[in-house]
């Protein structure tokens, strides 16, 4: 099974060209990534060899590639690859676009320091089997990282009718809360995947400043580190 659907690529690849204004559909990345990336990096050996699956545009590949690391940023939608690598042109870092499918990648046997797929999992149409294929690009001992939303009733409140409908976040349609996938159900795809668990972080947004922040509460959106065995 491909970890690509093509539903999910075609109608992320539309809004490609809107992807780096931050006050645009993807204004609620923005906002999110200084603390995803800041979680991540802190949790990476310096410099680290870094694949970014689903990477969309960049947001967060470009800014993990200014925190030192090397990046590779992958994903499905050619328009996305071609925003990130418009973007990035020019800044001088350790930093490369690949349009195309992880398994793509597997096949070439590559192997990275590190595996992110931030807002990913949730447009996968088989969480379990993308678990695996994250796990086969990363080297022993090597770190993955998933951001994703848990699938409960605050969520589908919040998430999903609440920043696609009431406050118009996120263009409707965004998500489907039925793909939420919830902490316990991501640990275990990772243990059968030869991923070991190793931090769990609920990640938070300001309602007056629109900040995001870490929170022991992991309700809504959250941010999971794995080590391979």
């Amino acid at each position: 099974m491909s970890s690509v659907d093509s539903a999910e690529v075609a109608k992320f690849g539309r809004l490609a060209g809107r992807w780096w204004d931050e006050s645009g559909p993807m204004r609620p990345l923005h906002r999110m990534n200084p603390l995803r990336v800041g979680w991540i990096d802190a949790r990476l050996s310096h410099p680290a060899r870094l694949l970014d699956v689903g990477c969309g545009a960049g947001i967060a590949a470009e800014a993990l590639a200014k925190c030192g690391h090397t990046v590779l940023g992958l994903d499905a939608s050619a328009e996305a690859i071609a925003a990130a690598e418009a973007h990035a042109s020019g800044l001088g870092l350790s930093l490369a676009y690949r349009a195309g499918a992880a398994e793509d990648l597997v096949a070439e046997q590559l192997r990275f320091d590190a595996v992110t797929a931030l807002e990913v999992i949730e447009h996968v149409e088989d969480p379990a089997a993308f678990m695996q294929l994250l796990a086969s690009l990363v080297v022993p001992g090597g770190k993955v990282f998933v951001s994703t939303l848990n699938r409960t009733m605050r969520s589908l409140a919040v998430a999903k009718i609440g920043a696609e409908y009431v406050a118009r976040l996120l263009p409707r349609g965004t998500h489907d809360w039925r793909r939420f996938v919830p902490p316990e159900a991501l640990a275990g795809y990772g243990r059968a995947a030869g991923l070991a668990l190793v931090d769990l972080t609920g990640m938070e947004m300001g309602v007056l400043s629109g900040a995001w922040r870490p929170t022991r509460d992991v309700g809504v959106n959250y941010l999971a580190a794995f080590a391979r065995r």
